[in-house]
């Protein structure tokens, strides 16, 4: 589904310290604007904890969390970028790409998850990066990743409809396949294979992306990374006011069990953080405050819970 990251390099694709540079400056702008957002939206601040990662051998690197709980609006929400260069792949970034086992690497990204009060707004996940790999008496490679999926409790087709439509136009400039192919890409790997269901209604991933080269390759991302709030505040606006009760936020607990369950057991972001030495508590912030869990229940025919894993967790074209 893409170039393979140490295969030969396209036109384009020489990366410099500049270009990584660019790509930090972009991602912490994004970063604010998304969160400036947010807090405009929801009327309270996030917190600020910037790092720095002390030389440990393993990763060297900085970063800023911003994170809120409790609020209103987002019962949980991060919005991280990370900075961090290390001596070694784990092995979570090498099971598909043997030939750059051992190899130093640098990767920078933002990466969010919102998770809102209301069940009737989705929760939503987004994430925006650049991977440069150093393998031994080889060429430096890059590959950029990222996307978007929402993962709603109670279904809506316009809330849907709105949210594929705006990552169609965001990949539009750049051909028209690239939508379909990285739609199919989001259905296949927000997938919980040991449940046989998707995790909610996708949107678009990608990851290994160097064929566009790097100029061509960062317009694409930015481009991603900055249709976020457009596709995802107009269903937050629309949703936030409807009232909820008891039996609302207990399927909300039941379905965000299963968000953690991907999150924890196929989730290569969350493995690979893990495994790197990442920081644990930015890593995880993407699961959600309260979680539950019941053994093999299924909703009542005809119930709106019941509609969501018959109309909408499954793959479909929406738009």
């Amino acid at each position: 589904m893409s170039n393979a990251p140490n295969s030969p390099a396209p036109a384009g694709s020489v990366l410099t310290p500049a270009d990584v540079a660019a790509v930090r400056t972009w991602l912490l702008d994004l970063q604010q604007r998304i969160v400036g957002a947010m807090e405009a939206a929801g009327g309270e601040p996030f917190a600020r904890d910037a790092w720095v990662r002390p030389t440990d051998g393993r990763l060297t690197g900085d970063g800023l969390t911003r994170l809120i709980e409790g609020g209103t609006l987002l019962e949980r929400g991060g919005c991280n970028f990370s900075h961090v260069a290390g001596r070694a792949l784990p092995p979570s970034a090498t099971a598909a790409r043997p030939g750059l086992a051992g190899a130093a690497f640098e990767a920078l990204g933002v990466s969010l998850v919102f998770h809102p009060r209301n069940p009737y707004v989705p929760t939503v996940h987004m994430n925006v990066r650049l991977f440069c790999a150093f393998p031994a008496n080889a060429a430096p490679v890059f590959w950029f990743g990222g996307g978007m999926d929402l993962t709603p409790y109670y279904g809506f087709e316009e809330d849907a409809r709105h949210f594929h439509a705006s990552c169609r136009a965001a990949l539009a400039p750049f051909g028209d396949a690239l939508y379909p192919r990285f739609k199919a890409w989001c259905d296949e790997y927000f997938f919980l294979k040991h449940r046989g269901e998707p995790r909610g209604i996708g949107g678009i991933f990608f990851d290994d992306l160097s064929e566009l080269g790097f100029e061509q390759g960062f317009a694409m991302l930015r481009s991603v990374g900055d249709a976020f709030l457009e596709a995802w505040l107009p269903i937050v606006e629309r949703r936030r006011a409807l009232p909820f009760g008891e039996r609302e936020r207990d399927f909300q607990a039941y379905r965000r069990g299963r968000y953690v369950e991907f999150n924890l057991v196929w989730d290569r972001g969350t493995l690979f953080g893990l495994q790197s030495g990442g920081r644990t508590e930015a890593i995880l912030m993407s699961m959600p405050p309260l979680a539950a869990w019941r053994y093999d229940w299924t909703p009542q025919e005809g119930t709106p819970e019941a509609a969501l894993t018959r109309d909408f967790l499954r793959p479909r074209d929406w738009i």
